[in-house]
């Protein structure tokens, strides 16, 4: 029987292995590559030399690494020991808190009385701590973790994946027996035949290599874009093509522009620390244009002569709070504040940070997609074409809008896609009030939107969990498909 040079050398390595049921990754490990093995394997499968068997196999693989929420709790009850549930929550996010507790009462740590009373549970804790760790340096198989303890790690919104794969195994035939016993030769193997090679007979002491392109192949993975960058180029390439300029400010930026020149008021409740990330240094930056500051406190104090304001004494010193900026409509007012004439079309796709818990849908770090149109015939209906288009082109065709409230627009809408039957919330807009408008002496309408990047990314890819965005599983990046 005629065999190919690399078809004898796999035959032989399955020889030195063992005959029958020898792992193909075993063969790939003296030297081959998967390809060589599996074009060789497909031959002699097909000559009746060596037969394939597969089996499904379970893997678990870590797929974020973090601290468990009950060791976090652990070490602090340790120290204490005893903490009550509202000094847990100062100390650590609700949702740790939340998760912890859950555990730790499940390994025996008792509640009274609001507190937790400590308990040692250090095994418990560690029994996962050590699966986890096996986990970094690698996947695990079913047999090599307590399956109980691995049930409870899977059921942790994504700290372990599930994985099914295919393993090959190979065991020879009486043929492929027989075609041992009578030895093995092995000529060097040539790919083709070139005119010195013919014009010496040296062909003759060769032996020329076949190909079958109906043969396994390996997946060729060429370099691409992360699949949230794809989409933000197409976002820009929407804007920019419906006569948009691009805009970026900084993230750090104080209180009176992100929020003061919005006319949202100083005692709202987005201002507080539980929702706003406040900096210690620099604690402040100094507004520098008093007098539009001015005409912004006359707004929020007494109406500016258009409304009653919020009625109440502004204040500087909250004005100039540093903080990291919560919404991208910042760059909207900063850019209208430098161009007050109309036309003014402008477009940012930027990060934003709010104390936000983290879950399938929240993070305290996302991306927001903002826009402002501005001219002298500018109009309600307008902004609802705007967006339209913007998301028939995004691939939603199906788009409808709710009444909504906003501080600084009015009138104020939700947008909503149809995806998968069901009505999706996607972002905010509305036209900016005569109490922000007036302020820089723009006399014009401004339409205004803010929509989310994450959420928009969740239903164009499939996802369920937010977290998936950022978590760098080169699985997933290779297999996203090209937008």
């Amino acid at each position: 029987m005629e065999l190919s040079n690399i078809e004898k050398r796999v035959l032989l390595a399955i020889k030195d292995i063992g005959y029958e049921n020898v792992d193909v990754d075993d063969i790939v490990s003296r030297g081959f590559s998967i390809v060589e093995v599996m074009n060789a394997i497909s031959w002699m499968k097909v000559k009746g030399i060596l037969k394939v068997d597969e089996k499904l196999k379970v893997e678990y693989c870590l797929n974020r690494d973090e601290k468990l929420p009950e060791r976090l709790l652990f070490d602090v009850l340790k120290e204490k020991g005893e903490i009550s549930l509202s000094e847990l929550s100062k100390i650590f996010p609700r949702e740790v808190v939340g998760i912890g507790v859950g555990h730790l009462k499940k390994y025996g740590v008792e509640i009274k009385g609001g507190k937790l009373i400590y308990k040692d549970v250090e095994r418990e804790i560690k029994k996962r701590e050590e699966i986890i760790e096996k986990m970094r340096e690698r996947c695990l198989g079913e047999n090599e973790a307590d399956q109980e303890i691995m049930n409870d790690l899977l059921k942790r919104k994504g700290l372990v994946k599930k994985r099914e794969k295919i393993k090959r195994y190979v065991s020879l035939t009486d043929l492929g027996i027989k075609e041992i016993e009578k030895g093995i030769v092995l000529k060097e193997e040539i790919t083709q035949l070139t005119p010195e090679i013919i014009q010496s007979g040296k062909w003759k002491e060769y032996e020329l290599k076949r190909y079958d392109v109906s043969l396994f192949a390996p997946k060729i993975y060429g370099g691409k874009l992360h699949p949230l960058s794809r989409i933000i180029d197409k976002i820009r390439r929407i804007f920019v093509e419906m006569g948009f300029v691009e805009v970026e400010t900084d993230y750090v930026m104080n209180a009176f522009w992100d929020m003061d020149s919005l006319f949202i008021p100083q005692d709202h409740p987005a201002r507080e620390m539980q929702d706003t990330f406040y900096l210690k240094k620099p604690a402040k930056i100094k507004i520098d244009d008093e007098n539009y500051m001015e005409k912004v406190k006359e707004m929020h104090e007494k109406g500016g002569n258009i409304s009653k304001g919020w009625g109440y004494q502004w204040r500087r010193e909250v004005g100039e709070r540093t903080l990291l900026r919560t919404h991208t409509t910042v760059n909207s007012i900063r850019y209208l504040y430098e161009h007050r004439k109309p036309p003014v079309r402008m477009f940012s796709i930027g990060r934003v940070f709010r104390r936000e818990n983290m879950d399938p849908t929240h993070l305290p770090e996302f991306t927001q997609i903002e826009g402002i149109y501005m001219d002298e015939d500018a109009d309600f209906s307008l902004l609802l074409g705007i967006l339209k288009e913007f998301y028939s082109r995004m691939g939603f065709p199906e788009i409808r809008f709710r009444p909504s409230y906003f501080p600084y627009t009015e009138p104020s809408l939700e947008i909503e896609v149809l995806y998968g039957g069901k009505w999706l919330e996607l972002g905010g807009a509305g036209m900016f009030r005569p109490e922000v408008l007036e302020p820089l002496g723009i006399k014009y309408p401004v339409l205004a939107w803010g929509l989310g990047l994450e959420r928009l990314a969740m239903i164009t890819l499939n996802l369920k969990d937010i977290r998936d965005l950022y978590i760098s599983d080169v699985e997933w990046l290779r297999n996203s498909p090209l937008l």
